[in-house]
């Protein structure tokens, strides 16, 4: 069993209006919450041993706040993750060596959004994060899914939602 870690990247800034949307960094709130979904992750045991990140700043900036981690991952900034549609989002997956058993993909909206629904399949309402998942996917968000095959095997449907959490469900972030 192979685990799939996907998080938005927290919030950013918008202070400086002559800065490119790639540009944009995090906003005070933004690494606050990164930080506190890298305790969330810690506490759960979230340990990925490969990394996918989109090479805008603000996903590189909630990838540094989830830093140190106890063993060093791959990490892979990929130009092709920026603002990447769900379909191409699930094909840079499919890329993935099979020997990687923890996948951590920090991306965007609305790709991410449209990749996690597609993964868990038909909304089960008695899901309780399958229910918070559909609501929307906010800044920091970050879903957890059980992949029972390999990388290249990876469709649509074809992965279990573990948990959904999101930095406005933590204490001091709501």
């Amino acid at each position: 069993m192979r685990q799939l870690l996907l998080m938005r990247h927290a919030k950013s800034s918008w202070d400086d209006p002559k800065l490119s949307d790639h540009a944009r960094p995090l906003n005070s709130r933004g690494r606050s919450a990164a930080v506190a979904m890298r305790e969330v992750m810690r506490d759960l045991g979230l340990e990925p041993d490969l990394i996918l990140v989109s090479s805008a700043r603000r996903t590189l900036q909630t990838l540094a706040a989830l830093e140190p981690w106890e063993e060093t991952p791959l990490v892979e900034a990929m130009d092709g993750l920026y603002l990447a549609t769900g379909a191409a989002l699930l094909a840079a997956l499919n890329g993935v060596a099979e020997t990687a058993r923890s996948v951590l993909l920090i991306g965007h909206n609305p790709g991410l959004h449209d990749l996690a629904l597609a993964l868990a399949g038909p909304l089960d309402t008695a899901n309780g994060a399958m229910r918070q998942l559909a609501e929307g996917y906010p800044t920091g968000a970050l879903a957890e899914f059980t992949v029972p095959g390999p990388w290249p095997a990876l469709i649509e449907g074809g992965a279990r939602l573990v948990r959904f959490v999101a930095p406005r469900d933590l204490p001091d972030h709501g």
